[in-house]
């Protein structure tokens, strides 16, 4: 995905939008009414719900039904939401970048995946092409997030793809009846590598 060093041809834009959108082992595509049922489920599961936000507190389903249409409507430069689908076209997750803004061009990265599919490199391939829309498409300067502490899966993935821990925030959150702290990652465009 480097830039061209000369003139792009239309065979090279035609190239860049088959790629976009696809990693290794997932790609993203637009998020479509069947996808919602399971991705309340997995953003619902008290096991992963605990993983992704503050106080657990069960949502009812239509509510989460109109996050998630939200997060997917892709109306605006500054927002766009994506199911992550597999090789063999089975939705694994779905990824936000959210609250583009000039002139930091700093956007934020949340990802929701299926328990099925952690720990098999899933959400680090779906990280890594999110993260090139960000910079490609986006125009991002920088690709933030904030994950949990003691969520070890999700703060190697971020890593693997190319994330620096940049700051905690201690006791940022109550679980369990014990505080525990968040850990701020980004990722700069001069960091990125578009391999």
């Amino acid at each position: 995905m480097s830039t061209p060093a000369g003139p792009w041809s239309m065979d090279d834009a035609m190239a860049y939008g088959r790629r976009l959108l696809r990693g290794e082992q997932v790609t993203l595509r637009p998020t479509a009414e069947e996808d919602l049922p399971a991705l309340v489920a997995f953003w619902t599961a008290p096991d992963f719900a605990v993983l992704q936000t503050g106080p657990y507190r069960p949502r009812p389903t239509a509510a989460t039904v109109a996050q998630f249409r939200t997060w997917s409507a892709n109306e605006s430069p500054a927002s766009v939401g994506f199911s992550v689908v597999t090789d063999d076209d089975r939705l694994a997750g779905h990824v936000t970048l959210s609250g583009l803004e000039l002139p930091t061009r700093i956007v934020t990265l949340g990802v929701v995946m299926g328990a099925e599919h952690v720990s098999h490199g899933i959400g680090t391939d779906a990280v890594r092409v999110a993260v090139r829309y960000a910079f490609a498409e986006m125009g991002a300067h920088k690709v933030e997030l904030q994950a949990w502490a003691f969520n070890d899966r999700a703060l190697a993935a971020y890593e693997k793809a190319g994330f620096v821990r940049e700051g905690v925030r201690r006791a940022a959150v109550l679980h369990d009846g014990r505080f525990h702290d968040e850990v701020l990652m980004g990722l700069l465009a001069e960091e990125w590598s578009p391999a």
